[in-house]
């Protein structure tokens, strides 16, 4: 399927529009042109979105000896061998984050994601086509509304996003109207993955009257908006609280998620010679410090990690971090 933003395997980003609408129609090239450097375009081919905040069991991924273009799925023998052999064993990284990944590691582990990918992969489509069946929409009417944080597109041309069914008229219940960012951590079918800056979409909003560095909480401030049920950040842990103790999603009891995607991906990057580059904070302590990227363990539970990419240390230590 053509993407109209991708990433090639140079690593250089290209994409591919057409001349905008004009009236019913495809736009000329002078109704299209608004100045000399501004022209209105159309998306002929499809965009990704990945989803802010959260964070689903891979379909297919990419292995350390992996083409470009080679994303076999975790159904793959080639993905038993890797992760029921030894994919540590050249790695150079502390003892604890070695420990740590080890013993997630075993037969199965492959089978166990690739069981919980397809998991989430049918329970977010059921609830968009329940949507859209519940709004009375065909296939070509239903729209999703997307709210964007501080990021609105990756290195790979996806938008960045929290992601809503389209309903200005509000026929859907309230919690239908969640986005779906949330209801898959209420169902436990996908994992928090909180980056800094793009955890709340109203982070442009403040950043309206600010810098980036004002955008940035202090350790108390920040715990104490994570630990509030009515923002962003508390509401989407304590949703995954609930599904841990409901025991549903990727905690059911007779086969729960034995590996994270995050660290799956982990494990590719450090057979490749790349290890962890984003610091960590707890959110569950209000004298929170910075932690090292290979420390994140020590932070036990994924709703109680918030990561943040190099680049923003510099501002979160001016801040008192």
């Amino acid at each position: 399927m053509a993407k109209t933003i991708e990433q090639l395997s140079s690593g250089l980003i290209v994409g591919q529009l057409g001349l905008g609408m004009h009236g019913g129609g495809v736009g000329s090239p002078a109704q299209a042109v608004h100045d000399g450097d501004t022209i209105d375009v159309r998306a002929p081919d499809d965009f990704g979105i990945r989803f802010l905040g959260v964070d689903a069991p891979e379909v297919s991924a990419r292995l350390p000896d992996s083409g470009p273009s080679d994303f076999p799925s975790l159904s793959s023998p080639r993905w038993e061998a890797f992760l029921s052999g030894d994919p540590l064993r050249n790695v150079r990284i502390g003892r604890g984050l070695k420990q740590h990944l080890e013993a997630l590691l075993g037969p199965g582990v492959a089978a166990n994601h690739h069981f919980h990918a397809q998991e989430a992969r049918k329970g977010l489509a059921q609830m968009v086509e329940a949507d859209r069946v519940a709004l009375g929409q065909s296939k070509e009417e239903f729209r999703f509304f997307l709210a964007f944080a501080y990021e609105v597109m990756d290195g790979y041309g996806r938008f960045l996003a929290f992601i809503h069914p389209h309903d200005p008229a509000r026929k859907l219940p309230e919690a239908r109207r969640h986005s779906y960012n949330d209801r898959m951590l209420e169902a436990g079918l996908v994992l928090p993955y909180f980056i800094w800056p793009n955890i709340d979409p109203f982070l442009k909003a403040r950043l309206a009257s600010a810098s980036l560095q004002g955008a940035v909480m202090s350790p108390q401030q920040l715990y104490d908006e994570a630990n509030d049920p009515a923002a962003k950040l508390g509401r989407a842990r304590n949703a995954l609280k609930r599904a841990r103790a409901q025991q549903i999603g990727l905690f059911v009891a007779t086969s729960p998620l034995r590996l994270s995607p995050s660290e799956l991906r982990l494990l590719v990057n450090l057979a490749r010679g790349r290890g962890p580059n984003r610091w960590v904070i707890d959110l569950n302590d209000p004298k929170a410090r910075l932690l090292h990227p290979e420390d994140y363990p020590a932070i036990p539970l994924p709703e109680d990690r918030l990561f943040v990419p190099e680049e923003f240390v510099p501002l979160f230590r001016q801040r008192g971090w």
